[in-house]
């Protein structure tokens, strides 16, 4: 059987409100993006599903497919203040294939129990033949957390 989503925590400590507000604006997206990929955001934070931003992204950062640079529409598909958020993304030429990004907060003990997840398992049998997925290693979610904590611890 085929792993189609990873999810991986971390204890941070820092109020889930403060790490909600860095999840929910564009620009905190690009600060603490481990992949390279992301390059800059445009968009005001979201606040609620339906929310759309869009970020500017360069894959040669991974060298593992020949796009170039690129814009991506982030559109939000679940809200709960301090405690989720959710998206998936399309592109202007392109609607969303159906894989999923997000963020669970939990508070706990030392401030938040954070948990990100990426799931590509609603994606279209078309989408599975192409061998792109999963798009970033499971690694990439791991390190993300960490750069997120050294952002607001």
């Amino acid at each position: 059987m085929t792993t189609e989503r990873f999810e991986v925590q971390r204890e941070i400590a820092a109020a889930p409100a403060t790490v909600f507000a860095v999840l929910s604006d564009p620009a905190g997206h690009v600060t603490i993006d481990s992949s390279g990929m992301l390059q800059s955001a445009e968009g005001d934070p979201v606040e609620k599903v339906g929310d759309t931003f869009i970020v500017h992204m360069d894959r040669e950062a991974l060298n593992d497919r020949p796009m170039g640079k690129y814009d991506v529409i982030v559109n939000i598909t679940q809200l709960e203040p301090d405690a989720l958020i959710e998206w998936t993304i399309s592109t202007a030429e392109r609607a969303s294939i159906g894989h999923l990004y997000g963020y669970r907060l939990a508070p706990s003990a030392t401030g938040a129990l954070v948990t990100s997840y990426y799931d590509w398992s609603q994606i279209p049998q078309k989408a599975r033949e192409l061998g792109i997925f999963p798009v970033i290693p499971e690694t990439a979610l791991r390190a993300t957390l960490g750069i997120l904590a050294r952002t607001v611890e």
